[in-house]
């Protein structure tokens, strides 16, 4: 699905509102530490693929002491705003974020122990192309630890999801599930597991349409106007259907490098 809006600073604040301060994607700080439970971060080296404006990868770099940090993402603005969150916050030295284009990652082989992702994926249409440079990049006895939102079958998308889509126009490349065990298997990955969170999006996309239409509509509608916030809660109600029908899902993944 082509690219028609970008995450400009209407979209980001919009979704910060809802999300809190440097997250593009649902969950905050608890949905990040969901994604890396039971994982020893200390001192490994850790890339966050797709880093927005960086909440997850400061969370990270605070909560779990890597010794290496970096955020990459296609947006450059985003980017721009993600290393100004870390020098607010006096992360600068210890996170670094940069922009990088679509494609092979600009990184050697082996760089990384861990590989976190919160929902960008969905962004990238090949997955089996991703699945072998998280591969690469990955360290022996590696890990890969991401969220993301997918198509809930391989069934040829519904006009619902291609209405949301066109709506939503932030190019996505919807997969199901199989698909991305598929391709993680394929690199050469083991023990692939995934954890279905569609439910607990699905409930939390309704509060949010609640909110967007109601008690956040003023403030909101102040910064970024009427027309703008009238799209957005149009593409949160196209959105909600297709959570509820389960044509859209969403869960967390995990694989390891042999």
């Amino acid at each position: 699905m082509e690219q028609t809006q970008d995450y400009d600073d209407n979209l980001v604040m919009l979704l910060e509102v809802l999300w809190g301060d440097g997250y593009l994607s649902p969950g905050g700080d608890h949905e990040t530490a969901l994604i890396l439970d039971g994982l020893d971060l200390r001192g490994k080296r850790v890339l966050d693929l797709g880093c927005g404006t960086g909440g997850c990868a400061l969370f990270i770099a605070t909560e779990f002491e890597p010794d290496v940090l970096i955020g990459v993402d296609v947006e450059a603005g985003v980017v721009e705003k993600a290393t100004a969150n870390a020098m607010a916050v006096r992360l600068g030295d210890r996170v670094s974020f940069l922009h990088i284009e679509p494609g092979p990652l600009p990184f050697p082989d082996d760089r990384f122990d861990v590989v976190f992702s919160k929902d960008s994926i969905v962004h990238i249409a090949d997955k089996h192309a991703l699945a072998d440079e998280l591969f690469r990049v990955l360290a022996p006895a590696g890990v890969f630890a991401a969220s993301d939102w997918m198509s809930g079958s391989d069934a040829p998308p519904s006009p619902a999801l291609l209405h949301y889509q066109e709506l939503e126009g932030l190019g996505f490349g919807l997969a199901s599930p199989n698909v991305y065990f598929s391709a993680l298997r394929a690199a050469g990955f083991e023990q692939v597991s995934y954890l279905d969170r569609t439910a607990w999006l699905a409930a939390r996309s309704h509060v949010e349409l609640e909110d967007l239409d109601g008690r956040l509509r003023p403030a909101i509608e102040a910064r970024v106007g009427r027309e703008f916030l009238d799209h957005e809660v149009e593409v949160w109600q196209a959105l909600c259907a297709v959570f509820d029908t389960r044509e859209l899902g969403a869960g967390h993944w995990r694989a390891v490098k042999p």
